[in-house]
C-alpha cells in the first residue's frame, strides 16, 4: 500500500471511525485535500503544535503561622472550595472567549501575584484568606487546559498530550523538593523563613509565565501566525472531521450561555463515573502530596534529605505518565491504561498500610511503595481526562463538560486534604486505608464505564445512519449528543 493509499484510508477512518458511520461537515474538495497529507507530514505539523501549546500549558509553612493540629488541614480545605465551585463557570465563561489565552492569562497572572502575596503573610487567618483567593483563580486553569488540548488534537493523539501538561506536575513535585532543600538555607535572610523565599520565588517567576500566555499562547489554527496556510488548513479540517464542529463555527454560541447543555452535562451519567475513575488519583494523590517528606522523616532521614529524597517517586510518576499516554493514544484503548495504575495503587497501599507502624525496620521496602505508589498516581489523570473529553459530544459540551468532570473529581480534594494526620503518625491507618478504597473504587468505575460504553456501541453497531435520519430525523440526531444512536463511545 503507497502512501496515498495509507492516508486515503487513514481519512477514511478520521470521518466514518471504526464503525464505519459518515461524519458530517466536510466537502468533498476538503476530503480530497486531506487525502494527500501523509501521516509523515500530520505528524510533524501536530509535532510543531506541541512546541508552541504544550510547553505554556506545563509552565503555567505550619510552625511560622502558629499553625497548630489540623490547621494546616484546614488551609487546605479553604482552598478547595473555591477551586472546586469555580471550575465550571471558569470553563463556561472561557468558552465565550474568542481569546482563550487573554483568559487564561488572567487567571495565571492573578493567581501568581496571591501566591507572592502568600509568602509575606503574618497570620494564619492571612493564609486563609490567600489560599481561598488562590482557589478562585485556579480553578479554571486546569480544565481550560484539558478542553485547549481537544481542540487542538484528535481523540488518538489528546493523552499523551494531557500526560505533557501533567508531567509538569509530577516535575514540580520532584522539584519542589529541590527547590525546598536549597531554599531552606535561605532561612532568615532579609527577615524572612525559607518557606516565605520559596512562594516569592516561585511568585516572581510565575508572573512572568503569566504574562508571557498572553502572548504567546496560540487560540486556534486560524490565528496562529507561525502556522503556514496548509498547515492551518489540515487541522482546521481535522478538527471538524474528529469532533464534527469547526472551530470558527461558534461565535454564535459565544454570545449566550446554553443553559440546556448545562443540564445536560449534569444529567450524563458517564461523568460522575469519570469522576470515581478521578477520585482514584486525587484522594491519595493530595494527601501524599502534603505528606510525602513527612512520611520519609518517619523513615529516619533528616529534613533536608526528606525533601531531597521525595524527588524519585514523582520523576517515576511522571516517566510512567508519559509512556502509558504513548502507548494508549497507540492502542486507542484508555481502560487497561487507567486500571492497571489503579492496581499499582492498590498494592502500594497495601504494603504500606501493613509495614508503616515498622517503617523504620522496612525502609527500602517502604520507599519502594512509595515510588510504586507515585507510578501507580500519575497516568490516572491524562487517561481520565482523554477518555472523558472524547466521548463528549460537540465543543460546548467538551468545555462545560469536562469541567464538570474536574469539579467533581477535585472533591475529592477535601478527602486528601483530611485523610494523612499528623496525630497518626507514622501509621496513617486513615491515610493509606482511605487512599487503598478510593483506588478500589476507581478500578470498579472504570470497568463499569468499559462496559457501559461498549454496551451502547454494540446495541447500536447494526443501525445504519440512513435508518436513524428516518428514524429520528437530522436536526434531532445532532440535539441527542451523546444518546444518539449513531454516537459512538470511544473505549
Amino acid at each position: 500500500m503507497d502512501t496515498k493509499e495509507k492516508a486515503v484510508e487513514a481519512l477514511e477512518y478520521i470521518e466514518k471511525g471504526p464503525e464505519s458511520k459518515p461524519k458530517p461537515g466536510l466537502s468533498e474538495d476538503d476530503r480530497e485535500w486531506l487525502a494527500q497529507i501523509d501521516a509523515r507530514e500530520q505528524n510533524r505539523i501536530y509535532h510543531k503544535v506541541d512546541r508552541r501549546l504544550v510547553p505554556m500549558l506545563a509552565l503555567g509553612l505550619e510552625a511560622s503561622l502558629g499553625m497548630t493540629g489540623d490547621d494546616y488541614n484546614v488551609a487546605l480545605v479553604v482552598f478547595f472550595i473555591p477551586y472546586i465551585l469555580c471550575e465550571v463557570p471558569s470553563n463556561l465563561l472561557l468558552s465565550k472567549f474568542s481569546r482563550p489565552s487573554v483568559y487564561i492569562g488572567i487567571l495565571v497572572t492573578c493567581r501568581v501575584v496571591i501566591m507572592t502575596m502568600s509568602g509575606v503573610t503574618q497570620s494564619f487567618a492571612g493564609l486563609l484568606v490567600t489560599r481561598f483567593l488562590i482557589g478562585v483563580f485556579e480553578s479554571g486553569f486546569f480544565p481550560a487546559a484539558m478542553w485547549i488540548v481537544g481542540e487542538w488534537y484528535p481523540p488518538q493523539k489528546t493523552q499523551t498530550r494531557m500526560a505533557m501538561f501533567y508531567l509538569a506536575s509530577a516535575a514540580s513535585g520532584a522539584f519542589s523538593g529541590l527547590l525546598a532543600a536549597g531554599l531552606a538555607q535561605m532561612d532568615g535572610l532579609g527577615g524572612y523563613e525559607g518557606w516565605r523565599w520559596i512562594f516569592l520565588i516561585e511568585g516572581i517567576v510565575s508572573v512572568v509565565i503569566g504574562v508571557m500566555c498572553f502572548f504567546t499562547l496560540p487560540d486556534s489554527p486560524t490565528k496562529a501566525s507561525w502556522l503556514k496556510p496548509d498547515e492551518a488548513k489540515f487541522l482546521e479540517l481535522s478538527h471538524i472531521a474528529f469532533r464534527e464542529v469547526k472551530t470558527t463555527d461558534l461565535e454564535d454560541e459565544k454570545k449566550h450561555v446554553n443553559w440546556g447543555i448545562l443540564k445536560e452535562v449534569m444529567t450524563d451519567w458517564q461523568l460522575y463515573l469519570q469522576g470515581v475513575v478521578f477520585w482514584s488519583n486525587t484522594v491519595p494523590n493530595y494527601g501524599l502530596k502534603f505528606t510525602m517528606p513527612s512520611i520519609i522523616r518517619n523513615m529516619g532521614f533528616e529534613s533536608t534529605t526528606a525533601q531531597l529524597l521525595t524527588a524519585p517517586p514523582y520523576t517515576c510518576g511522571a516517566i510512567a505518565a508519559v509512556l502509558s499516554a504513548l502507548w494508549a493514544d497507540k492502542l486507542s484503548w484508555r481502560m487497561p491504561f487507567i486500571v492497571a495504575h489503579q492496581l499499582m495503587l492498590v498494592v502500594a497501599f497495601s504494603v504500606l498500610f501493613s509495614f508503616a507502624a515498622e517503617i523504620q525496620n522496612n525502609i527500602p521496602l517502604c520507599y519502594v511503595m512509595v515510588c510504586l505508589a507515585c507510578i501507580g498516581l500519575y497516568p490516572i489523570i491524562p487517561g481520565n481526562n482523554s477518555w472523558t473529553i472524547n466521548n463528549l459530544a460537540g465543543a460546548e459540551k467538551r468545555a462545560i463538560g469536562i469541567a464538570f468532570m474536574i469539579m467533581i473529581g477535585n472533591s475529592g480534594g477535601f478527602a486528601g486534604s483530611f485523610i494523612f494526620l499528623e496525630r497518626e503518625s507514622p501509621r496513617y491507618p486513615t491515610g493509606f486505608g482511605s487512599s487503598l478504597g478510593f483506588a478500589t473504587a476507581g478500578i470498579l468505575a472504570a470497568l463499569l464505564l468499559e462496559f457501559l460504553y461498549w454496551s451502547h456501541n454494540k446495541r447500536h453497531e447494526h443501525l445504519t445512519e440512513q435508518e436513524a435520519i428516518a428514524q429520528y430525523g437530522e436536526k434531532e440526531l445532532e440535539k441527542m449528543g451523546n444518546k444518539s444512536p449513531l454516537f459512538k463511545y470511544s473505549l
